[in-house]
């Protein structure tokens, strides 16, 4: 018996991506057998988060790493690192920011909902959010301006297909920050194969999801510059206590980072563009359908297939209300576009895809 029969819970083939409503992403049989190794053991938390903070550091070259329940809980912590430092006085008193510098730049058209709004997850450590730009765009005199005003912590700047404007550049965002001695955070939840690239804007902190393209348990990474780093660590005896990683989540995140760094990722991003380039032309094959291969907006590795049918809003509702339930991504099916995203799929998940696709169409 399937553990969906075993719990009464529909059978999901994911094609929209690392989507935390349908359970984000697969792990590897490597990383589910040291989650299991972990469960029935006792550690010592904070050897176990050293150890976490080393292998975080070895693969994205970090000074230092953290791990916590998530990268919304992440950006909370970060936030709250960058006004508290490891002070236990300072971080004992949060949300009360009484005192403290609590002002949070952030670009406006970098305000996401991933679940719920970032503007909430930095509101969660007490902190007061100051808006740079407007919803379609900021510049950097927005971001000079704001970030020229009183009690500042920190600027917070997102990378992420979900937000709404020209693209910021973060190393002269983050520039602008430092030359006012103020640090500077880059949220990239879904962009760990870019971890590298967004250390090297000068950010203090970058934060992603373990669970995302990691394929790790669901946690939160966070690496950066040591000394805040070792502020997030010092939040568990503050608010972070509420968002604290399991011990099978740490030791997951560490096997999962070794397994990063042992596969040749050359191999996987074309073995990955093999497969959308062959099911686009095999969806182009069915009547009424244009299909095409499509790069990911913020530079990750990573392409999906883009289907423009008739009535996309329908297709999609028909997807999901079968069995297998089907999920694709439909931000823009108002006009008659799909998006899928292949990545964890099996060749005998994207098959039945198109199966279900010819048969709705024709």
């Amino acid at each position: 018996m399937s553990i969906h029969d075993r719990y009464r819970l529909s059978a999901v083939i994911n094609a929209r991506g690392t989507y935390t409503p349908l359970g984000v992403s697969r792990s590897s049989d490597g990383v589910a057998a040291a989650v299991a190794q972990a469960l029935p053991e006792f550690f010592v938390m904070a050897e176990l988060g050293d150890r976490a903070s080393e292998a975080i550091a070895q693969v994205t070259g970090a000074q230092a790493g953290a791990v916590v329940h998530c990268t919304a809980a992440g950006l909370t912590l970060a936030v709250a690192a960058t006004m508290t430092g490891a002070d236990p006085r300072r971080i004992a008193s949060l949300p009360d920011t009484t005192d403290l510098h609590n002002r949070v730049v952030l670009p406006a058209c970098q305000v996401v909902d991933y679940g719920h709004s970032n503007l909430q997850g930095i509101r969660l450590a007490g902190a007061h959010v100051d808006l740079a730009g407007t919803e379609t765009r900021c510049t950097l005199a927005d971001l000079e301006a704001e970030l020229d005003g009183p009690d500042i912590c920190c600027l917070v700047l997102v990378s992420s297909r979900l937000t709404h404007c020209t693209p910021i550049d973060l190393v002269a965002a983050v520039r602008a920050a430092h030359r006012r001695g103020v640090p500077a955070i880059i949220d990239g939840a879904a962009q760990f194969p870019r971890i590298a690239d967004l250390l090297a804007t000068g950010a203090d902190l970058v934060l992603v999801s373990g669970q995302k393209y990691l394929g790790s348990p669901t946690a939160g990474l966070i690496a950066g510059a040591w000394p805040l780093v070792q502020a997030v660590r010092a939040q568990d005896h503050g608010i972070g206590r509420t968002m604290k990683p399991t011990k099978e989540a740490i030791v997951g995140v560490i096997a999962a980072l070794e397994e990063w760094q042992a596969f040749d990722r050359m191999k996987w991003e074309a073995d990955q563009l093999a497969k959308v380039t062959a099911f686009a032309e095999a969806a182009a094959r069915i009547p009424g359908v244009r299909a095409d291969v499509v790069a990911d907006p913020t530079g990750l590795p990573v392409s999906r297939v883009r289907l423009h049918v008739p009535d996309a809003k329908r297709i999609a509702t028909e997807l999901e209300a079968g069995r297998p339930s089907i999920y694709v991504m439909t931000d823009r099916a108002a006009a008659d576009e799909l998006m899928l995203e292949l990545v964890p799929l099996t060749d005998a998940e994207t098959a039945t895809i198109l199966t279900r696709l010819w048969t709705l169409l024709t």
